[in-house]
């Protein structure tokens, strides 16, 4: 049969050859702390390339040391990472692969030594630490980290850019109401708590001119947050500042139960593409062939962006293949066993 899942996608004049991109995953396996490029993550990415994956995304990588998850994160503040990002898309796209970054910024959920920052005073939980309130000149250098960052991520030889805007890390946490309570240019309103995203889009649109996605929690679990309704708004804005594609997740902005299933936000995909006529990534518990194809035939998304699945099978596009039906080329030196 004719397989959606495995027609190429052409954005921005990148051709992915499959619709099948592994999603970011934090690997916490920069040892020395200095945010470099390790072997681990050169067997890591490339594996799942040699696995014919269409896109291979690097894990969130910070664009501050400050905005670490933790101090094991990639990181991509100064020139002396660019070198190890170029050997890993090196020896990615010999695959046919092709590449992206996920630029991030954990804003309040950093664990790193020191202060950490957020555009409220407000601690994740009572575990955490509670962050500093961002002023106009930290929001004004953390926007410039993210510039620099795409400046470095194209250096690198990266052929998409992802902002992380979701699971509760900094940009997620302006767009927020739960987390955003500032009373300047950035906080209350739609409009203002979009504005720190803004500015970083027309910032990066300034040094990048290939694909740019943007990750978003499009439900904060939470009577008084966001739902993808909400996030329809805002991929309209970003549609207009020539965002290609919504990459779209849920939850982790605040404490929350959240009840998951296989597919569990395929829908809010759904609503954005169709609310926004934006393109959109579907992620979440997403496992077999068929559900994909499913997906993307019923256009609900654009792009399956497979996460813990491709840690289980690094071959799994050779496995959906073949939950599909369809045959797909190996890598020459497998041709015997594929």
């Amino acid at each position: 049969m004719k397989s959606a899942l495995f027609s190429p996608y052409t954005v921005k004049g990148v051709t992915l050859k499959n619709r099948i991109v592994m999603s970011p995953m934090c690997m916490y396996s920069s040892h020395n702390e200095d945010g470099h490029v390790q072997d681990w993550h050169m067997t890591h990415y490339v594996s799942r390339a040699v696995g014919q994956v269409g896109l291979i995304m690097v894990e969130a990588t910070a664009v501050q040391p400050q905005g670490r998850i933790s101090p094991q994160d990639l990181g991509i503040w100064n020139d002396e990472h660019i070198q190890g990002f170029q050997e890993l898309n090196r020896q990615i796209k010999v695959h046919g692969s092709k590449t992206a970054i996920q630029l991030a910024h954990a804003g309040r959920k950093a664990m790193v030594d020191g202060d950490i920052y957020a555009p409220t005073a407000l601690a994740f939980n009572e575990k955490m630490k509670t962050p500093v309130e961002m002023s106009t000149e930290d929001i004004k250098e953390t926007i410039a980290a993210f510039v620099e960052g795409a400046k470095r991520s194209k250096e690198a030889g990266f052929d998409i850019i992802e902002l992380h805007g979701a699971h509760g890390y900094l940009i997620n946490e302006f767009l927020s109401p739960l987390t955003n309570k500032r009373e300047d240019e950035y906080g209350g309103s739609t409009e203002n708590r979009y504005r720190f995203l803004h500015d970083i889009i027309d910032g990066v649109n300034e040094v990048w001119d290939g694909p740019l996605f943007v990750r978003v929690s499009a439900n904060d679990y939470h009577p008084e947050g966001l739902t993808a309704e909400d996030y329809v708004t805002y991929a309209k804005w970003m549609k207009e500042q020539g965002v290609d594609l919504v990459d779209v997740s849920s939850g982790a902005v605040v404490p929350a139960a959240i009840d998951v299933y296989p597919g569990y936000q395929v829908g809010f995909a759904e609503t954005i593409k169709s609310g926004a006529a934006i393109d959109t990534g579907a992620v979440g518990l997403i496992t077999s062939g068929l559900q994909a194809e499913e997906i993307l035939r019923n256009n609900r998304a654009d792009l399956i962006f497979v996460a813990r699945e491709l840690l289980r099978d690094p071959y799994w596009p050779r496995t959906a293949a073949k939950h599909l039906g369809v045959e797909i080329e190996s890598p020459k030196q497998y041709d015997r066993s594929w």
